[in-house]
């Protein structure tokens, strides 16, 4: 996962959604893509294994100035926010468990 700079915040009004607590996992998915669905099951497995974690599923369709404000150019795209909605990591494509518990680790 890659590091992001700390200009590109988001809040709950941009998610269409609550922060979580401690950090925000973020991911853009598109409606055909078939490594959105696994990225979501690792995502939200990991959301419920970490207190005060959450994970927003955004479809990138649908919010095509947030895509492209962030430079979102595939799907999956997963960003870790922190606490304050920044966007601390990045990573394009379907991430493996242990990558997203790293990512959360540096942001909280």
């Amino acid at each position: 996962m890659d590091g992001q700079t700390a200009a590109d915040t988001l809040d709950a009004a941009q998610l269409g959604a609550e922060l979580g607590e401690r950090a925000t996992l973020v991911q853009f998915s598109s409606a055909f893509c078939q490594p959105c669905r696994a990225t979501r099951r690792t995502l939200t497995e990991v959301a419920g294994m970490v207190e005060g974690v959450a994970h927003v599923e955004i479809d990138a369709e649908a919010h095509l100035t947030l895509v492209r404000r962030l430079g979102i150019t595939r799907t999956p795209t997963v960003l870790v926010l922190d606490a304050q909605g920044r966007v601390v990591r990045r990573a394009a494509g379907q991430p493996r468990t242990a990558d997203v518990v790293a990512a959360l680790g540096r942001a909280m």
